[in-house]
């Protein structure tokens, strides 16, 4: 068990080691759609499988129409037709021509295609106007995919071409990972639901609504969200049901020092297992991680954009190790186009706008950082990592950079 602040790196390890890839499960190819595959896929014979026209024209033999021009074409006599979905009966020969269809087999005797518009047909010959080079405009067999050739790994995210491939390879079902289940709750006697009508001193859910789709778009299924009252034993009943069915719980809130923050004394009672709390991290110094049975607890700061950058720091990485997505050692920097300064001792977690340039990113804050300014995610593509030791970066300085907006389909 680790209490003292974590530096970022290290609380991610833990969380790492803890997140065990869960099992997979088989899904329809059309419910595939935003899944992780949990096997690889092997094309078990080749893509495509037979040579095919690239063209509507006519398969001939190259060597026939090696000197045709539109002044002096070569004539061909037309001895079949070639039609996709179905093989041409006829053979080519010397001085013949099968027309053919886009996507059609090239018939025997055939090593080329000439497009319809490089022809001129007169009734049963065609004049060939230009000439033809050897495999021009053939779609050969495996030129896609070979047999036996691995084309999509685990651990990889399924979208539109990765469906295609799949479905052209026959799959009815995928193998998949099964989705985490996650649960969230909020803590707060001042939230209220986005259509009560405001009191004195309440304030409008949106950790429910921003951790939910958080979630959703890093691949979870959430099966619950709640909001509890500060209150001890409501905090211990609300947690034990939250984690019924879940792998992952969420909690915002309550998770401090205060006197009316009761999630620790609660996840204690219940014999939850902590990892670590408090990590060197503004904002989201007081973020909690560990265990309550086979479930993995994320306690997260109750203000807003900590309860985001927290999740995308530290629960997101545990949903993709959780779906069996590879980890990524790719280090993203970006050139900081303002200064920035700060105390020493914590790192910070700086919400920046990136734009292109030719030395690469550039990153510039939000504005205000203040941990309950949720508008300042709103323009966030990143969060620019500031080391606990350093004070000052000023204009022109490189930083490591989080992306803030790599989920389903294109993971970090």
């Amino acid at each position: 068990m680790v209490s003292e602040p974590l530096e970022i790196d290290e609380a991610r390890r833990l969380i790492l080691d803890a997140a065990g890839r869960l099992p997979p499960e088989q899904v329809e190819l059309w419910e595939a759609l935003g899944r992780v595959l949990a096997e690889d896929v092997s094309a078990d014979a080749p893509v495509p499988a037979f040579d095919s026209s690239a063209m509507d024209g006519f398969a001939i033999r190259a060597q026939d129409v090696a000197h045709a021009t539109a002044g002096s074409p070569s004539v061909l006599r037309i001895v079949g037709e070639a039609r996709a979905g179905s093989r041409a009966r006829a053979t080519v020969g010397d001085g013949q021509a099968i027309s053919i269809s886009t996507g059609a087999m090239v018939p025997k005797g055939a090593d080329a295609v000439v497009r319809v518009e490089d022809t001129c047909r007169r009734g049963e010959c065609v004049e060939v106007l230009a000439p033809c080079a050897r495999d021009q405009d053939i779609r050969h067999a495996g030129e896609d995919m070979q047999a036996g050739q691995t084309v999509l790994q685990a651990g990889r995210w399924v979208g539109p071409a990765e469906l295609g491939v799949l479905g052209s390879l026959g799959y009815e079902t995928v193998p998949c990972a099964r989705e985490p289940r996650l649960s969230v709750l909020v803590s707060g006697d001042e939230l209220i639901a986005p259509g009560e009508p405001m009191r004195p001193g309440t304030v409008r859910d949106s950790n429910s609504v921003t951790i939910g789709a958080l979630a959703r778009l890093a691949g979870a299924q959430v099966i619950s969200s709640t909001t509890m009252p500060d209150e001890p034993d409501a905090t211990t009943r609300a947690i034990a049901a939250a984690v019924h069915g879940a792998d992952v719980a969420v909690i915002c809130g309550g998770v401090s020092v205060g006197a009316h923050d009761h999630v620790r004394p609660s996840l204690e009672s219940l014999g939850g297992r902590q990892v670590f709390w408090g990590i060197a991290l503004k904002p989201g110094h007081p973020a909690w991680f560990g265990s309550l049975g086979s479930t993995l607890i994320f306690a997260l700061p109750g203000n807003p954009v900590s309860a985001m950058v927290t999740f995308v720091l530290l629960v997101a990485p545990a949903l993709r190790a959780l779906l069996g997505v590879p980890s990524q050692d790719a280090s993203y920097t970006a050139v900081m186009d303002s200064d920035y300064e700060k105390p020493a001792g914590r790192a910070h977690a700086v919400r920046c706008r990136l734009r292109a340039h030719e030395d690469g990113w550039h990153a510039t804050p939000t504005g205000a950082q203040g941990s309950h300014i949720l508008t300042s995610m709103l323009d966030a593509d990143a969060l620019a990592m500031i080391p606990g030791d350093t004070t000052k970066v000023g204009v022109g300085e490189r930083v490591q950079i989080e992306p803030l907006r790599m989920w389903v389909g294109d993971p970090q």
